[in-house]
């Protein structure tokens, strides 16, 4: 169930909001100048979101595979390493020049 309240209402109440996100599941959206502004959930709904801090976050391929992305992106689109199949092709040109294969 999602709530909304003011931000006057959410500074004075906010322990049982607090309590209503944790027991019942609800989530309150804070409203600033008749905007969202922010939002009050159980730190497990926080947990099960993506982008959240569950299991995922623990996770080391997750995390590994976040920072390539990152990397990429702060290179311009430009992959860190050769695509996969380029990878494949040098590793069986030196596997056959090895092998004395022509």
């Amino acid at each position: 169930m999602e709530r909304t309240v003011s931000a006057t209402e959410a500074r004075i109440r906010l322990g049982e909001w607090m309590r209503r996100a944790v027991e019942q599941g609800e989530t309150i959206v804070i409203r600033k100048g008749g905007r969202p502004y922010a939002v009050i959930l159980s730190f497990e709904a926080y947990q099960r979101r993506p982008g959240g801090r569950g299991a995922e976050a623990n996770d080391p391929l997750t995390n590994v595979l976040a920072l390539a992305r990152q990397w990429e992106q702060e290179r311009g689109g430009r992959p860190l390493t050769p695509p996969p199949e380029e990878v494949i092709r040098q590793m069986r040109e030196e596997r056959d020049e090895q092998l004395g294969l022509p």
